[in-house]
């Protein structure tokens, strides 16, 4: 019997060009979006002009994109709030704005208020189902000084309809890149629509621009 371990997939960023996914057997498809079999090493489409998305069909060489990050983007910082059975950690610079938690949580993550997180207005395991849905890895908590931030669902690599890839569980390895700070490398939300102000990781743009992932953006 082979003590061998298939390999993790490993994402690449190509310079201003799509990422580079190899070891990935299938794409998955969140909320109704069509599930992908991936080649051996195929090239996904983060420029958000390809007319074969979610593969790259070289639209980012003729569409201007660039793959820096916005200066004027949302700080790397990480934020505390304690409350007596657990402490919330949040990073609001690398937030896709997803929603799960304000959405799922409103009693403790509390859109337009300063605090914006009660730590104390709900069960900690209420809390901890909720962090577990955050998709971009913003968001992890600790009990009894043991940090959890990779979340609980299963291994996946994806994408969301009109948005980012998502990557939970350690589905896949992403070489080359800095990562927040407190942020899990193995829960992430990648930039898909091309505009991030935080690339290559989601801020949230997809949603205020609308990206339409089946139009054709122009040249």
């Amino acid at each position: 019997m082979s003590d061998k371990q298939e390999s993790v997939p490993e994402i690449t960023l190509i310079s201003n060009g799509p990422y580079r996914v190899t070891n990935l057997t299938t794409l998955e498809g969140f909320y109704g979006a069509q599930t992908h079999s991936m080649p051996s090493a195929a090239k996904l489409c983060r420029c958000g002009g390809s007319k074969n998305k979610p593969f790259c069909d070289g639209s980012h060489r003729f569409n201007g994109f660039s793959d820096a990050k916005d200066p004027d983007r949302v700080a790397d910082n990480r934020g505390d709030y304690v409350a007596d059975t657990i402490t919330i950690h949040d990073n609001r610079g690398i937030c896709a704005y997803a929603g799960r938690c304000a959405d799922g949580l409103k009693k403790v993550f509390r859109l337009n208020q300063e605090p914006w997180i009660h730590a104390s207005a709900a069960p900690a395991e209420q809390i901890v189902a909720t962090i577990d849905s955050c998709p971009s890895g913003a968001l992890s908590y600790s009990i009894d000084g043991i940090e959890y931030r990779d979340g609980a669902a299963g291994s996946v690599v994806g994408y969301v309809p009109n948005g980012p890839y998502i990557v939970r569980s350690g589905g896949a390895e992403l070489k080359g890149v800095e990562q927040a700070e407190g942020a899990s490398a193995k829960r992430f939300a990648l930039c898909r629509c091309g505009q991030s102000a935080n690339k290559p990781f989601c801020s949230g743009a997809h949603g205020h621009l609308r990206f339409d992932e089946h139009a054709e953006k122009p040249d």
